[in-house]
């Protein structure tokens, strides 16, 4: 068979009418990166590459390979810009994830492109893409370069998993970044929690009440800046109303007491604002989100939406598609539609990270399995939910794994679970044969090591199980042992402190033998899976071991001092906080070379939060015990035996802080 010879003096032409699109320079910017990326350094070429546009479908394109040259026609910039990532991919080596999985590239001087015509396949759902949010691990994170650089890189991927469109982050993030975005070749929706992409009214008018009813006038102003700001680009407005953060308005304004007034503001704002846009934008595409409060309200029938907006679909944020949890509240109400509406245009918000003060998953992967993703995602395509996914991406490289296979089922030819894990695998980690083998076992276990917190089939805790629960838990004990904590009502609805800790306290000892097992399983192919193992599966199951484990030490703790074991209880709080800061460590430990300080900013789950509350509450319990004079626990430590019960002068030495008495207990106990 003839074939094309690509090396890195190919000469690359492109046709007039896309020469000086700016996605398409990134695009050719970013392929000549890409032949460096694989080592295609020879400097003969006796062909070339010629870039032009067609009257193809939008997105499409066709290679054509000759001996000496190779033609791209495409459709549209996106279409250059996947017929680059389709050579890239196939012929390159360039893996989609290659920046977040840290991919070695194959070195070739020569890259032989078989002769022949490839084309495009059209993808099962027209707009594909990733909602960065919560995104507090790429907040300072530079990569080596900048922070530009990185968000860079999150569009790239996005870009080579086919995707076509993003919320660039969160808040004043989304601003920052919507730019470059723009500049890729994206299209832009908006957080469910900022309508048409605006400024918030609390922060544009900081000394006024957040009244619709008070300064419509005002919040139209800004949805209209925001309709000027993004009439030159490709936006999917998203329409609707919610409050001053994400929660809903009526928490703001109290006025709006019945469901029938909500959903009246609602349904009239949402006409209004479409309105707006269609002055500007005639032909704008429209979306609005039935996520929360707004689904229920939704299938109450108090709210009407237009007929041409996009409708989407949310899942609870543990991948099942039914409405959220929101505090002690869990409604459950089906998040389809009811059927599939012919024409009507349906979507999903669906996440792989969720940030609930809970049990979600932030800097872990999602607790159910990608078996019960598909069954989600293909029943959600089934009633029609074709035209959008959303999928929340928050800081990519801990959700890597889903992204990827979720990537897959919107493309042309969807994977099952099974099959796209075991590909994954031999993609991404350095193994061949019966050690790919292992290493998918231990993928596939991940999930089941999850601890159900309740009847649903969805009901696994991600890493903020053992964190949250164990600090509303630590705050429950402060405030007044002897009521139980009502936040927690939602996991463990029971009528005393005591009883919700020895439910927790079982939940806890099945997680951390659970993820012990699993630990010590992917520690035997770490070998075999190398760095990117230790930074991926090996480390998150370290996350949850150790935090479960501090988490059941708690519970002991509670348990001794129940029993009026004081000092007992103190020391074993400290080793709790220890577990959590261990579980700090550990992900401080993976932070090499361009992670350098990637996990620095783990605030949301903030696993070593938990170990900070646990070291406020030995002060609690050493107030109890050793004071108000605190010297008798530090005579434990500082006085030999025949020295203990004598007390001619009360202390010798400075008081020691509780760390430092818990130490040193700690020592002595050895």
């Amino acid at each position: 068979m003839s074939e094309f010879l690509l090396t890195g003096a190919t000469a690359i032409k492109t046709a007039e009418e896309l020469a000086e699109k700016r996605p398409v320079v990134r695009a050719l910017e970013r392929f000549e990166r890409d032949l460096g990326m694989a080592g295609c350094t020879e400097t003969f070429s006796k062909g070339s590459i010629w870039i032009e546009q067609q009257a193809l479908r939008a997105e499409a394109w066709e290679i054509s390979v000759q001996p000496q040259s190779v033609t791209i026609a495409a459709a549209d910039e996106l279409g250059v810009i996947y017929a680059l990532n389709y050579i890239s991919r196939n012929w390159l080596g360039i893996t989609p994830f290659w920046f977040w999985n840290d991919q070695k590239v194959e070195k070739r001087d020569v890259v032989k492109i078989p002769c022949g015509v490839y084309k495009s396949e059209k993808p099962r759902v027209e707009f594909r893409g990733w909602f960065i949010n919560d995104e507090v691990l790429l907040r300072y994170w530079t990569a080596g370069k900048s922070n530009a650089y990185v968000w860079e890189m999150v569009f790239e991927a996005l870009l080579r998993c086919g995707g076509n469109l993003v919320i660039p982050g969160t808040d004043k993030t989304t601003k920052e970044y919507t730019p470059l975005a723009v500049d890729m070749g994206l299209w832009i929706t908006h957080h469910h929690a900022e309508p048409l992409g605006a400024e918030m009214f609390a922060r544009a008018y900081p000394q006024l009440e957040a009244s619709y009813f008070r300064y419509p006038d005002l919040y139209q102003k800004l949805w209209q800046e925001a309709i000027e700001r993004q009439k030159e680009q490709k936006t999917i407005f998203n329409l609707g109303f919610r409050g001053q953060g994400d929660r809903p308005f009526w928490e703001d304004d109290p006025s709006y007491d019945t469901e029938e007034k909500r959903g009246a503001l609602i349904s009239e704002i949402i006409e209004l604002q479409q309105n707006m846009v269609k002055s500007v934008i005639p032909d704008a595409k429209f979306c609005t989100n039935l996520y929360g409060e707004v689904m229920e309200l939704y299938r109450g029938g108090y709210i009407h939406l237009p007929k041409d907006v996009i409708l989407i679909w949310a899942d609870n944020g543990y991948g099942k598609m039914v409405s959220r949890r929101q505090g002690n509240k869990n409604p459950r109400v089906p998040a389809l539609p009811e059927q599939s509406q012919g024409s009507d245009a349906h979507g999903t918000y669906y996440h792989v990270s969720f940030y609930d003060l809970q049990a979600a998953n932030h800097i872990t992967m999602l607790p159910n399995s990608m078996e019960f993703v598909e069954k989600e995602l293909k029943e959600a395509y089934d009633r029609g939910i074709q035209k959008l996914w959303i999928i929340n991406a928050s800081n990519i490289k801990p959700h890597v794994y889903p992204l990827d296979f979720i990537a897959n089922l919107w493309g042309s030819k969807a994977m099952d679970a099974d099959t796209h894990r075991e590909q994954y695998v031999r993609t991404y980690y350095p193994c061949t044969g019966g050690q790919a083998k292992e290493l998918v076992e231990c993928l596939k276990g991940y999930p089941k090591a999850t601890v159900p917190y309740g009847p649903n089939e969805d009901d696994h805790g991600g890493e903020q199980f053992p964190n949250y629960v164990t600090r509303g838990m630590i705050h429950q004990w402060m405030l007044d042992r002897k009521t139980a904590a009502k936040g927690l009502n939602w996991c463990c609805p029971f009528d005393s402190l005591s009883k919700q800790i020895s439910w927790f306290k079982e939940a806890c000892r099945q997680g951390q033998e659970n993820f012990e097992k699993l630990y010590a399983q992917c520690e035997r192919q770490k070998e075999v899976g190398g760095q990117l193992w230790r930074d991926s599966l090996m480390l998150q199951a370290s996350i949850h071991k150790e935090c479960y484990e501090g988490a059941l030490l708690f519970c002991e703790a509670f348990e001794e001092f129940e029993k009026n074991q004081l000092m007992k209880s103190f020391m074993l709080l400290g080793n709790a906080a220890e577990c959590f800061e261990a579980a700090n460590q550990r992900m401080r430990d993976c932070e090499h070379d361009k992670w350098e300080s990637f996990y620095a900013n783990e605030c949301l789950s903030d696993v070593k939060e938990t170990a900070y509350c646990l070291k406020r509450l030995m002060g609690y319990v050493r107030n109890i015990g050793d004071g108000p004079d605190f010297f008798l626990w530090q005579r434990e430590v500082l006085c030999e035996e025949e020295d203990k019960r004598v007390i001619l002068i009360t202390n010798l030495d400075n008081h020691m802080t509780d760390w430092e008495l818990y130490e040193g207990l700690k020592e002595k106990q050895k």
